[in-house]
C-alpha cells in the first residue's frame, strides 16, 4: 500500500514538473529570440517638437493620427523599436503627480492635452509588434532660455527652488544634490510602475555640455557634500555614479524585464589622457559631462550602451571606425548590449551618400555590436540621399 502511495506521488510530481516545462518552454524561446535579434530603432524626439507632435496645440485626434502614421512608417523600414522621449525637460508626455504636462503637446506647459499621449503610444506600438522605451532628460529644467514664466506653477523648479542651477541661459535641476536625484528617480518610476514599456532610456546629458571656460555652478553642494573628494571632478562623477547605480537597482526591482539603457557622447577618453581610451581627439564624457560610462558598463549598471557615433568614417578627430572598434572592444568584457547611435541627421552633410548604409554593414563585423539607434525619425522621413531606400533595400532586407 505505501508502495503504491508512493508511486502516485511520484507520478504527481513528474507530471507537473512536465507541465511547468511546458509552460516555460515558450518563454525562454521568445527571450531567446528577442536577444538575437538585431535592434534597429530610431529616437522619436518631442523636445522642441522635433519629430512628434509636429507642433504644440493639435488636438488631440491629430496627435494620435500623426504618432499612428510614425509606427506605420518604423514598421515599413523593416525597424523594430523606437525611443520616445517622455520627459524632455521638467514636463511629462503622461498624467503625472510629479511633472506638469509637457508644453509640446499643448502649447503651454501645465495643460492637458486631452489624453494620455504614453498609454496610447505603448498600446499602438506594441500593436504593431514594436519595442517601445520611455526615453527621460533628467536633469533640464528649461529649453534655450533660463525663463521661469515658461514653467508650469507646479513646475518642481518652484516647489525647490534651491534645486535649480542656472548655467548658460538654461535652467537645470543640480544632480549634486541628493533629493535631486532622488526625486529624478521617482518621476522615472512613475512610468515604470505604471506603463508596459519594454525600456528606461537616458540621453547624453547628465551636467551639461561645457560653454567655453564657464563652470557650473555647483560650489554650494560641493562645500557640503564634496569636499571629501580629491577634486570636485570626482565629486561630480560619483554623483552620476549614485545616481545611475540607484535608478538600476530600482528598475529592477519592480520589473527586471524592463531594459535600462543609456545614450552617451560617443567619446569616453582621449588615448592622449589615458592609455585605455580611443584614438580620438573630441570632448570626453569622463572629463566634460562627468559620466564614467565604462564604469557602470563594468558594474551591470546597464543592459545596453548606445554611443553616439555621429561622424563619418576618416573624421579627423572621431573617426566612426576606430569608435566601433573601441566600443566593441570595451563591451566585449562585459555583459552590456552595444548599440550604435548613428547620425542619420547628417546624411546631407557626408560627401559619401553611402556612408550610414555602409556602416551599418560595418557594424555587423563586429559580434558585439547587437543593432542601431538613429537620429532621428524626422531626419529619414525624406529619404535623404536615398538612405532609407538603400537601408531597406539592403542590410534592413534580411
Amino acid at each position: 500500500m505505501k508502495s503504491k502511495k508512493l508511486f502516485l506521488i511520484v507520478a504527481h510530481f513528474l507530471s507537473l514538473t512536465l507541465i511547468f516545462a511546458g509552460t516555460n518552454e515558450p518563454v525562454e524561446e521568445e527571450n531567446e529570440e528577442k536577444n538575437n535579434k538585431e535592434f534597429r530603432a530610431v529616437w522619436v524626439a518631442t523636445f522642441l517638437n522635433i519629430d512628434w507632435p509636429s507642433k504644440p496645440g493639435l488636438p488631440a485626434e491629430q496627435q494620435k493620427e500623426e504618432f499612428i502614421t510614425l509606427l506605420e512608417n518604423v514598421k515599413k523600414w523593416k525597424m523594430n523599436a523606437i525611443i520616445v522621449q517622455v520627459k524632455p525637460a521638467s514636463d511629462a508626455l503622461y498624467p503625472s503627480k510629479l511633472s506638469p504636462w509637457s508644453g509640446y503637446l499643448s502649447g503651454t506647459q501645465g495643460v492637458d492635452p486631452g489624453y494620455d499621449p504614453l498609454e496610447f503610444m505603448v498600446k499602438e506600438a506594441h500593436k504593431r509588434d514594436i519595442e517601445i522605451h520611455a526615453w527621460f532628460n533628467p536633469f533640464r529644467l528649461s529649453a534655450a532660455n533660463a525663463n521661469w514664466s515658461s514653467l508650469a506653477t507646479d513646475n518642481i523648479a518652484f516647489k525647490h527652488p534651491n534645486w535649480v542651477v542656472r548655467y548658460a541661459n538654461q535652467l537645470y535641476l543640480n544632480p549634486g544634490l541628493p533629493e535631486v536625484r532622488d526625486y529624478v528617480i521617482q518621476s522615472i518610476m512613475e512610468v515604470v510602475n505604471n506603463y508596459e514599456v519594454d525600456g528606461i532610456h537616458l540621453d547624453d546629458y547628465f551636467y551639461p555640455y561645457k560653454v567655453g571656460k564657464l563652470d557650473y555652478p555647483d560650489f554650494t553642494a560641493y562645500t557640503k557634500y564634496g569636499v571629501t573628494f580629491a577634486s570636485k571632478a570626482d565629486w561630480r562623477r560619483d554623483n552620476i555614479n549614485t545616481f545611475v547605480q540607484k535608478l538600476y537597482k530600482s528598475i529592477k526591482s519592480k520589473n527586471k524585464d524592463i531594459e535600462f539603457g543609456i545614450s552617451p557622447f560617443g567619446v569616453w577618453r582621449n588615448q592622449n589622457n589615458d592609455p585605455l581610451g580611443s584614438k580620438t581627439k573630441a570632448l570626453q564624457n569622463y572629463d566634460d559631462l562627468y559620466a564614467d560610462v565604462l564604469l557602470w558598463m563594468r558594474k551591470g549598471w546597464l543592459n545596453y550602451i548606445a554611443p553616439q557615433l555621429y561622424w563619418h568614417r576618416g573624421h579627423n578627430l572621431a573617426d566612426y571606425a576606430t569608435l566601433v572598434e573601441w566600443w566593441s572592444s570595451m563591451a566585449k568584457e562585459t555583459d552590456t548590449k552595444l548599440y550604435i547611435g548613428m547620425a542619420a541627421y547628417r546624411v546631407n552633410q557626408w560627401k559619401n551618400p553611402n556612408e550610414l548604409v555602409e556602416q551599418v554593414y560595418y557594424n555587423r563585423e563586429f559580434p558585439e555590436v547587437k543593432g542601431s539607434i538613429f537620429f532621428s525619425y524626422k531626419s529619414l522621413v525624406n529619404d535623404p540621399k536615398g538612405v532609407l531606400t538603400n537601408l531597406i533595400s539592403g542590410p534592413f532586407a534580411e
